[in-house]
């Protein structure tokens, strides 16, 4: 399955730089705005080291790993709901990833100018959260325009309870716009469910990337950090992450001796990208199922409660439609026991039926018929 998850920011928060830490890619990162003038795509590795481990078992000859799709959205500025900045491009950009990712600058360096000239990533923020309500405003008055006329059409119709209940929630969702509660707005269409057309920007999952200056990786210092903590304080510590982009672009350039000294150095346990990644993939609702032999270790991603045959479906579309019926055990049985046969002979690989709710770490054998 394709899942993007979008960087934005405003100019010289360090979006870039991370960016290119994430994907080893090598895109300008200039201390100017709109230095990244279309979005850049990558597609990055999710971290699992169970595929290793399984790996090992199979004595399979590659990993396929699961994946998700980084995209660098050029800086957004005040005003681009109106255009300012490029800005309907960039909006549009936004439009097309699963979870945003706000970078927001947390260290101070006069060297790097500011846009708004001082650190303030709660500000900056809000400058970015506006523009996407503005752009969501404009949205939902065009569909509620319309709607009117849609009714006198559907009336003795299927669709007719859909609209008006669409019609209902979507004036709530416009006085929750207007009145800046972009909490408010994703508890609407939560709850709206398939009701609503139109796909908003501030209802968006999201994370904030907190960028630390370098000196504040050493024993957890940026916990003292006041940009950090205010964040903190607003999102929760689980919705922030603090990274110091420098720090990761560097590592991601080095050899892995080279990494593991530097991570030392700061007291690192791993790239904080690690944590980027693996929290993306997690709010994005995913897990993650394996296909195993002695070819490879395939890693798939998936929606977290979907069944055993719309996940074949993500291997290949002939497995779905001919689906009988799959082989199942977890992969953390499978450590535990060693072997696929001391799993057969415990009664640990199951055979289940289309309705199967997929597990994370789920190793299937699909039997099928076209």
């Amino acid at each position: 399955m394709s899942i993007k998850a979008g960087l934005v920011g405003l100019p010289n928060v360090g979006k870039s730089t991370l960016f290119n830490a994430l994907t080893k890619s090598n895109i300008p990162a200039e201390n100017y705005p709109f230095c990244t003038i279309d979005p850049h795509v990558a597609i990055t590795e999710v971290p699992d080291k169970r595929t290793a481990r399984l790996k090992t078992i199979y004595n399979s000859g590659k990993i396929i790993p699961a994946t998700v799709t980084f995209v660098d959205i050029a800086g957004l500025v005040k005003g681009a709901a109106a255009g300012e900045g490029l800005g309907n491009q960039f909006l549009s950009h936004i439009r097309e990833v699963d979870l945003i990712l706000h970078v927001v600058r947390c260290f101070e360096n006069s060297d790097i100018v500011h846009t708004s000239g001082a650190v303030d990533p709660l500000s900056d923020y809000e400058t970015i959260l506006a523009e996407l309500m503005l752009k969501d405003i404009e949205s939902v008055q065009k569909r509620m325009e319309k709607l009117p006329r849609l009714i006198k059409i559907a009336q003795g119709k299927s669709e007719l309870k859909d609209l008006i209940a669409e019609q209902e929630i979507l004036v709530k969702v416009q006085q929750a716009l207007e009145s800046g509660d972009a909490n408010q707005v994703r508890t609407l269409i939560q709850q709206a469910g398939d009701v609503v057309a139109n796909e908003l920007l501030s209802a968006k999952n999201f994370l904030i990337i907190a960028n630390i200056a370098e000196s504040e990786l050493d024993g957890n210092a940026y916990e003292q950090n006041q940009h950090y903590q205010q964040l903190v304080k607003r999102f929760g510590a689980d919705r922030v992450i603090p990274v110091s982009a420098r720090v990761e672009y560097e590592l991601s350039t080095m050899s892995d001796a080279d990494a593991r000294e530097l991570m030392d150095m700061y007291g690192m346990q791993e790239p904080s990208l690690h944590h980027i990644i693996a929290s993306s993939y997690k709010n994005l609702g995913l897990i993650t199922f394996f296909t195993c032999g002695p070819k490879e270790i395939h890693a798939w991603p998936i929606k977290k409660g979907i069944s055993v045959r719309k996940a074949a479906g993500e291997i290949h579309s002939d497995l779905e439609r001919g689906f009988i019926c799959a082989e199942v055990f977890n992969c953390e049985d499978l450590f535990t026991a060693g072997t696929e046969q001391k799993l057969k002979d415990t009664g640990k690989i199951r055979r289940e039926g289309q309705d199967y709710i997929m597990q994370d770490g789920d190793i299937v054998d699909i039997r099928f018929n076209v």
